[in-house]
């Protein structure tokens, strides 16, 4: 399939079958966001997978919501801002590399016909409790994975986003 192609099919799903995620389909997914580049390729992530029921209905405390704790898997991108590279000015790129490889998880799902749906709006706190994560650990994102119940047109792009000429400069603002 061509890159375009795909990004444009996937979506973010807000309805899952109970269907189990096959652990070579989970693999490949994670392989996925493994490989993804990196400032100074410190690779400042952690990828927490919670498939047991108990453990997905602890962490839908953070992010109430049915259809997160039905997912089969949930996968908490987390990084560690001690690990991340800072630019001279400062600037910590810690969530800027977990975005990226969240990007290549969410991308590897769709190519093989999982659905996953990127949560920001979550209760940090609530979220470290039921991981147990260690204090310099943050959990950035929170990502579903299933098989989809639900589905969005790729045309859609052509009227859910802004017309390239309205985002592209040329050699200045």
């Amino acid at each position: 399939m061509e890159f375009l192609d795909l990004a444009k099919r996937r979506f973010s799903s807000r309805k899952y079958s109970t269907q189990e995620v096959e652990e070579e389909k989970l693999m490949k997914v994670l392989e996925a966001g493994r490989v993804a580049p990196s400032a100074v390729n410190f690779q400042p992530w952690h990828f927490v997978v919670v498939r047991e029921e108990k453990n997905r209905l602890k962490l839908a405390e953070s992010y109430p919501k049915s259809w997160f704790r039905e997912a089969p898997v949930q996968i908490v991108v987390c990084g560690d801002h001690g690990q991340a590279w800072k630019r001279s000015d400062g600037k910590d790129h810690c969530d800027i590399d977990a975005s990226i490889a969240v990007d290549h998880i969410t991308l590897a799902a769709a190519d093989i016909g999982l659905g996953t749906c990127w949560i920001c709006n979550f209760d940090k706190d609530k979220c470290k409790k039921a991981l147990d994560l260690p204090a310099h650990i943050e959990p950035i994102a929170m990502l579903p994975l299933g098989y989809p119940e639900d589905s969005k047109s790729p045309d859609r792009h052509q009227t859910e986003r802004m017309p390239l000429e309205e985002i592209i400069h040329w050699e200045k603002f």
